[in-house]
């Protein structure tokens, strides 16, 4: 961000500044994962970590996560596009049932131009298991893939725009809100993540930003 503001500033001078502002980075804290051996073997892990992907529409992830907005949880469902990591889709709920998989499923389907043959992978949450979400996928032509059991790096994609999304943007104590909640959590995905915030996957390129010139490029639609 300081290189595209034509500010030449190596790491080690950054943490000197840091130190003398008495500033510290943030880091999420230990995640504790379940431990099951049961696996859905009618929904294969057929993306098989293959994250890069050489096209816009060819595989998208989807997962859902929590949010404290002042006297309960709120839940967040998010589909991003591997080709870029953009985030596509996304909906915001008190409850965590299909319905809020399919609202961010249905989003992103629009956004991008009701496209044929791509492929969504999830996790083995019960949403995305969910009668109502795979006949959706159905409705959309869209391939199902589903991580193993228990096993986080099947979808690390995923988790690692939660991570961002908890450790550098929502507030320690939570929202006061769901309304605030959906307000702010847009923001960061639909215009902080996607066209500001620069993505180590794109060489420091946001992920809207690395499609544009993707499209310039090599003449994606």
């Amino acid at each position: 961000m300081l290189k595209d503001e034509g500010l030449t500033l190596g790491r080690c001078k950054v943490a000197a500044l840091m130190k003398e502002q008495g500033l510290v980075s943030k880091q999420p804290g230990p995640h504790k994962y379940k431990v099951a051996n049961v696996e859905r073997l009618d929904i294969p892990n057929t993306l098989d970590r293959k994250f890069d992907v050489d096209a816009p529409n060819k595989a998208w992830c989807g997962d859902i996560t929590f949010i404290w907005t002042g006297s309960s949880w709120s839940y967040a469902a998010v589909v991003i596009d591997l080709f870029k990591r953009r985030v596509i889709g996304y909906s915001m709920s008190s409850r965590p049932d299909a319905a809020l998989a399919i609202r961010a499923l249905d989003m992103a389907y629009e956004m991008r131009g009701r496209p044929k043959g791509v492929m969504f992978h999830s996790d083995q949450g019960c949403q995305y298991t969910a009668r109502k979400f795979r006949q959706r996928l159905w409705r959309y032509q869209i391939k199902q893939s589903m991580s193993r059991r228990g096993n986080c790096w099947d979808n690390s994609p995923m988790e690692r725009v939660f991570r961002s999304l908890k450790s550098e943007w929502i507030p320690a104590t939570g929202y006061d809100s769901e309304a605030e909640a959906r307000r702010d959590v847009s923001n960061f995905l639909m215009n902080y993540y996607n066209w500001e915030r620069p993505h180590q996957f794109n060489k420091g390129i946001s992920p809207a930003k690395a499609e544009e010139l993707a499209k310039k490029v090599f003449g994606y639609a």
